[in-house]
């Protein structure tokens, strides 16, 4: 029995670098040669840019094409800028319209004409017709490889179609239905046409088929399409003509570039949209620095706030001992009521208009936690320090939890509403928010309790 020897990663990782280092590029070639397509892309994103750029060089045309159309578009720009103008001409033509304007957007506008202009025209054309949606939108990211035929043709045309398009068209197992003015009719499954009697008419075969415009949301019409479990949805523009199609592939990739977005700014930072090693230093200080920056400028709320209560602090010093405590569970509230309704926009459980009834819900929610902590607050806080001082901490945690969770909970919804990632108006803004909020309820109930 034959079996499969595995791939020792680490290994071919450890030879691919040494032989860069020495700069013995016949024996990276040898390596390279060795290794499928997906791995060569995994050892490249462990590479530094120059690095990549070299192993890429090395490798033969028909594999460098497969490997470069499986690569982001900012890596494939950088790549681009190692490679001869004709080798750059052949390789922008073999990958598909939809990276093809990706790549195009990453690269300087010069360069980015000058590459368009070799191209063949109906290529420049195709290309032309993706840039001119905005980079979010549904239409950027259609896919023209499909197969159509029209209602008058019968089941043995329509297969013969097939066998004509299929070597050229990525999507064969859905031909859709179009009439001919380009309207979309519906869609019939390739097994169905199969089965059907060969002179049978595919107008009465087809069946309506999901569809989207070229202006909707990408991620929304994304989720859509994973949600229905469809191999492809038709996209349609103004006048309600096929453009393209969006693939099930296509919809799981923009949902995980979304997630990946939306993890990069709760953290505080701008996605990488690269690979790690070969982000350059200045890329990667220009994700974080504009947080930090954001962040700094909140800060100095939370400072302000207990200038202002300077007295009370200094006649209790005791006070100071929970603010850790306080802006710790506070922050933390918030951004669990951020993450959760932030979920909930983008499966499309909340929209704009649900706003009064998730402010409602996060209130009582966050009461319900308060409650419970300020109990707890109290009890410990009463073991060791006078009766007084555990009031204050189990009513500011009662007071803090409920505010944090109901601002928690709509500062995403009006993100969307203001057109913003609800990403970007969760954690980040939050933390500092509810940092200055809780030291305002904090030292003011101190202030009523202690007098």
């Amino acid at each position: 029995m034959y079996i499969t020897p595995k791939v020792d990663f680490s290994t071919n990782s450890r030879e691919l670098h040494a032989a860069l280092k020495a700069e013995e590029l016949g024996a990276l070639a040898v390596q390279l040669r060795r290794l499928e397509p997906a791995e060569i892309i995994e050892h490249l994103d462990t590479l530094s840019l120059s690095e990549a750029a070299i192993a890429f060089r090395l490798l033969d045309k028909p594999r460098a094409l497969r490997v470069f159309e499986k690569l982001d578009a900012p890596l494939q720009a950088d790549l681009i800028k190692g490679l001869q103008q004709d080798a750059v001409a052949q390789t922008l033509a073999g990958i598909g319209a939809t990276e093809r304007a990706a790549l195009l957007d990453e690269l300087p506008a010069t360069v980015a004409s000058s590459l368009l202009q070799a191209l063949d025209s109906t290529t420049r054309e195709e290309t032309r017709v993706l840039l001119g949606y905005s980079a979010a939108s549904t239409g950027r990211f259609v896919s023209t490889r499909y197969i159509k035929t029209y209602p008058e043709l019968t089941a043995e045309q329509t297969l013969e179609r097939v066998r004509q398009q299929v070597a050229e068209r990525t999507i064969a197992n859905m031909v859709l239905v179009v009439d001919h003015e380009r309207r979309l009719l519906g869609g019939v499954e390739l097994s169905q046409l199969i089965a059907a009697d060969p002179q049978s008419l595919v107008g009465d075969l087809l069946t309506p088929m999901f569809t989207a415009t070229v202006a909707d949301p990408a991620v929304q019409t994304a989720r859509r399409v994973v949600n229905r479990q469809l191999e492809i949805g038709a996209v349609l523009d103004q006048e309600e003509k096929l453009v393209g199609v969006l693939s099930w592939a296509q919809a799981l990739e923009i949902l995980d570039d979304a997630d990946e977005a939306r993890t990069a700014r709760t953290a505080g930072s701008e996605p990488l949209n690269r690979p790690y090693l070969s982000t350059p230093i200045g890329g990667m200080v220009r994700s974080r620095i504009l947080w930090l920056l954001v962040l700094a400028i909140g800060a100095t709320l939370t400072v302000q706030v207990l200038s202002s209560f300077e007295e009370t602090l200094e006649s209790m010093v005791v006070l100071s001992l929970f603010i850790p405590l306080i802006v710790g569970i506070g922050g933390n509230t918030g951004n669990q009521a951020a993450t959760t309704v932030t979920r909930a926009l983008a499966m499309g459980e909340v929209r704009i208009s649900d706003i009064g009834r998730v402010l409602l819900r996060e209130v009582r929610v966050g009461f319900v936690l308060g409650l419970s902590l300020g109990l707890l607050g109290f009890l410990l806080t009463r073991v060791i320090f006078e009766e007084q001082v555990a009031w204050v901490i189990g009513l500011t945690l009662m007071v803090l939890c409920t505010v944090a969770a109901g601002v928690g909970g709509i500062m995403p919804i009006i993100g969307k509403s203001i057109k913003a990632d609800p990403a970007v108006f969760s954690n980040p803004f939050i933390s500092t928010f509810v940092d200055a909020a809780g030291l305002v309820v904090y030292l003011s109930i101190a202030v009523l309790v202690l007098g």
